[in-house]
């Protein structure tokens, strides 16, 4: 099993959490609009790339992943001191 090194700031996590909700609200609005525009590929392109947080049953089940490059040079550092 993968071992992930997370934050527990309520700050952080909010700023993410609502992050990944704007996500949300421009994939599904954006996919709507390629329907209405019969741009059907382009619409099924976007729903694959966003598929599991489309799908109702995933969406608050799927894990956001992410970064900041300082934290993440900082934790190497103290993983990998002497």
């Amino acid at each position: 099993m993968n071992e992930f090194y997370y934050t527990t700031d309520q700050d952080i996590t909010e700023r993410i959490s609502a992050q990944r909700d704007d996500i949300y609200d421009w994939a599904t609005t954006r996919f709507k609009e390629l329907m209405v525009e019969e741009r059907i590929d382009d619409a099924l392109a976007l729903a694959d790339e966003f598929f599991e947080w489309m799908d109702p049953d995933q969406l608050d089940n799927e894990s956001t992943v992410f970064y900041n490059e300082h934290e993440l040079q900082e934790r190497f550092y103290e993983l990998t001191e002497n």
